[in-house]
């Protein structure tokens, strides 16, 4: 069976649906030793942010039953090294190329958006709402407030060129998911990606002490994986129309046909790439040899399936 793995984010066509999640690929030179980058859908960069930052402390990652706990603080080069050693390196190898943003302010993210869309070879912009936002007097993210993170996504469309798509990443953690998914896509954005990583703590039981710097971190995991899906499925329903990059604990093929079902044209591998450095192409072939067990001859014709009667496709 010749199974067509191509699928769509607004104007945006990808080859097949995996893509990685901000953060757990850098900009693809880890991965790269194991497999070829062009293969999967898109890399999507790690936050990119106007200046270099030294991030948090140590330690920064822990381990918690099914999925792990991170505290990075935005580490990384700055926009400048971005665009002249990762960006080139990337796109010569033939990976597709999002680049997720990170601004302090929304200044900031406007300012990235222009940088970025003025290089070509980039193929979306993906916009960090998890910041926390220096305006906000108790310390909030971007994403905890859907006028706030609808302003934002609305000043990187506004300096992004015209024709790169601008996808808005989401938190589950927030009063209303669907509330701030309509707020995103009201501000023009193109599509979303959802979820990024939720609140959490783990105290170290050696020292008593929080197990990362900061004491809370960002949960990532399996362990989030039915809270993902449920975010994607509730979106889909109201904004049906509205492309969704999935992602939250994925670590086979069948988890990429339940987000798809749901409600998401793509899906983003994160936390098991840490263990797995080739679990992207292993996933692909998976999702694949489940299209092909099902029937499927379209990847793009299951986006959605849990929203219809019957089998769905």
């Amino acid at each position: 069976m010749n199974t067509d793995l191509r699928v769509r984010l607004g104007a945006l066509e990808l080859p097949n649906p995996v893509v990685t999640a901000a953060g757990c690929a850098g900009s693809g030179r880890e991965l790269a030793q194991f497999f070829d980058i062009a293969e999967i859908g898109a890399v999507t960069t790690k936050s990119v942010m106007l200046e270099p930052r030294a991030g948090r402390p140590a330690p920064r990652m822990a381990e918690t039953p099914s999925g792990m706990l991170s505290t990075t603080g935005m580490q990384g080069p700055g926009v400048d090294v971005f665009l002249q050693r990762d960006l080139p390196w990337l796109l010569a190898r033939g990976g597709r190329a999002i680049v997720s943003v990170a601004g302090s302010g929304t200044a900031e993210f406007g300012e990235l958006a222009r940088r970025i869309s003025a290089e070509p070879g980039v193929d979306a912009i993906e916009v960090n709402l998890s910041c926390p936002d220096p305006a906000d007097p108790e310390g909030r993210r971007f994403a905890d407030d859907a006028a706030r993170a609808a302003a934002v996504v609305s000043t990187v469309r506004s300096h992004a060129r015209s024709d790169l798509p601008v996808l808005a990443k989401l938190a589950a953690d927030v009063p209303d998911v669907v509330a701030l998914a309509t707020a995103c896509a009201e501000a023009r954005a193109d599509g979303l990606s959802m979820v990024n990583t939720v609140r959490g703590m783990a105290v170290d039981p050696r020292t008593l002490r929080p197990a990362v710097a900061g004491g809370m971190g960002g949960l990532s995991g399996p362990a989030i994986r039915p809270l993902a899906v449920g975010c994607v499925y509730r979106v889909h329903e109201a904004l049906p129309e509205v492309p969704v990059i999935g992602m939250g604990g994925v670590r086979t093929g069948a988890d990429v046909v339940e987000f798809m079902a749901a409600g998401a044209s793509a899906v983003a591998l994160g936390t098991i790439n840490f263990s797995d450095p080739s679990a992207c192409v292993r996933v692909l072939r998976e999702f694949t040899e489940a299209l092909e067990s099902r029937g499927v001859a379209r990847a793009a014709d299951l986006v959605g399936a849990a929203h219809r009667p019957g089998t769905g496709v």
